[in-house]
């Protein structure tokens, strides 16, 4: 980001300490150097130019100007102005950010221009008295504290209830909150109607702040999430081995709404690992078992999706290797948990509590704090170790995979053979059940309707499935020979 510039205005001799405890202080604090640039008059080098147009256009180019007024008045132009005042009257003029500071309580003593300048800052700005450099430069800082919250650089709340600068209600997208209001009716009986309005939605879900769309509904709703927060995205990738080395066989970066992201990034992993699909002798759903099961990779990427430091520049990572599964965000754990508390029970503490409640209103996620938990439970159901828990520049989740399984290790495909492995797993889920839906087929193959009808007009044309009887109530038939 552009730092804050910040003019320091004052009579040079007599605040010379004041002037470089204020620069050293500025220049040396994490926070304020992060965000302030100070610019002091003494520091210029030598140039062929008037003095008073040298500092009168810092003034101009400054976003801040800070006035120290002491006792002197200082040298005086031929109308009897100092530059201490003609600084002050064009940061006044010019509309800055102006905070003064007044040495002293003995008005008296102060040169009467001086006092006259001193009563006009007091009549139109807050400002504050100091006796010694330590106490001008602890109000200066909780002033700067207050600016930067008023210009919402920092905050006291969390990063998904701050406005989103710059996006309006135009840029979320109306049909992704109708579907948002049928999904969460369904799932946990929503109390808003199935017409509500889009402003109604975002006034109920707390996702506006004084009518300003906010980072949550830009995440939740919004049309392109990733022009207004562009780290937002997922990045997916394969590796054959058990090291991140290029050329990297598979590599996608996913980009959408929170619920987009963690859809495509649950479909890149389920697409690339073993999957078995057993007999009807239990009932009349054949079985389907993923290598690792859905839900331990659905938990573990919508926790980095919800869970994450949207302020960092990082994106959440979904590596698969051959002997594991990485999921990385930016973010930690807060301070209330630790990474053992995440194998016991511990209560639920969002770092991005208005990303999660919509999340959790559609199914992705729980608010009990039992996600982890669930994680290690599912592993050890399908015999794999548990998941592996650590922070070190940022969280990260690894699931083991067992190698040598009767399932098969999974290879990296080119993309046809890897469309043919996915028509042959809904060619053995529709040999196990004729009568299954293609929702279904998506739900467990891990790939979308779309993606599933697709799949099934290639295995028309092939000649190997056609449709018998009605679209409902009708089944599948598995054939042999040429195209239809």
């Amino acid at each position: 980001m552009t730092p804050v510039r910040i003019f320091i205005s004052s009579v040079q001799k007599e605040f010379a300490d004041e002037r470089a405890a204020l620069r050293d202080y500025l220049r040396g604090d994490a926070l304020m150097r992060r965000f302030f640039e100070v610019f002091l008059f003494e520091e210029l080098p030598a140039a062929d130019r008037r003095m008073d147009v040298a500092y009168l256009g810092d003034v101009r180019r400054c976003d801040i100007y800070v006035g120290l007024f002491g006792n002197d008045y200082g040298s005086e132009n031929a109308g009897g102005v100092s530059p201490t005042e003609r600084e002050f009257d064009l940061a006044t003029a010019e509309g800055k950010y102006r905070l003064i500071y007044v040495r002293g309580t003995d008005d008296a003593a102060r040169h009467p221009k001086m006092r006259a300048l001193v009563g006009r800052a007091e009549a139109g700005l807050i400002r504050k008295r100091f006796n010694t450099p330590s106490e001008l430069v602890t109000g200066l800082y909780a002033a700067l504290v207050d600016y930067l919250v008023e210009k919402q650089l920092i905050r006291s709340g969390p990063f998904d209830a701050a406005p989103c600068a710059k996006a309006t209600l135009e840029h979320l997208d109306p049909d992704r909150m109708a579907w948002f209001l049928r999904m969460a009716r369904a799932t946990r009986r929503f109390p808003l109607a199935p017409d509500a309005s889009p402003h109604d939605l975002l006034e109920h879900l707390n996702l506006l702040d004084d009518g300003r769309v906010t980072n949550a509904a830009v995440l939740l709703f919004g049309k392109q999430p990733q022009r207004f927060l562009i780290s937002s995205e997922i990045k997916c990738a394969h590796f054959h081995g058990t090291e991140v080395a290029k050329p990297i066989p598979s590599y996608q970066v996913y980009k959408g709404t929170v619920f987009e992201l963690v859809d495509a990034a649950v479909d890149f992993v389920l697409s690339k690992i073993a999957l078995s699909v057993g007999t009807r002798e239990a009932g009349p759903q054949a079985p389907v078992r993923y290598e690792i099961p859905k839900e331990v990779v659905a938990e573990a990427i919508v926790n980095a999706v919800a869970h994450r430091d949207y302020t960092s520049n990082g994106s959440v990572q979904v590596m698969l290797f051959a002997d594991r599964l990485e999921i990385w965000n930016p973010g930690t754990l807060p301070p209330s948990l630790t990474l053992e508390k995440l194998r016991q029970a511990h209560g639920s503490v969002p770092a991005n509590p208005l990303l999660a409640e919509p999340m959790y209103l559609t199914g992705y996620i729980e608010r009990m704090g039992t996600g982890t938990r669930d994680m290690i439970r599912h592993c050890t159901e399908a015999g794999l170790p548990e998941p592996e828990f650590a922070v070190s520049d940022g969280f990260q989740t690894i699931i083991r995979r067992v190698q040598g399984r009767d399932t098969g290790e999974p290879r990296e495909k080119p993309r046809e053979e890897t469309r043919e492995k996915t028509r042959d797993k809904i060619l053995a889920l529709i040999a196990a059940n004729p009568s299954i839906s293609t929702n279904e087929l998506a739900e467990q193959i891990g790939i979308t309707p779309k993606g599933i009808e697709w799949q099934i007009q290639q295995l028309k044309r092939a000649g190997q499935l056609k449709r018998v009887g009605p679209k409902k109530g009708g089944r599948w038939e598995i054939t042999e020979g040429g195209d239809e």
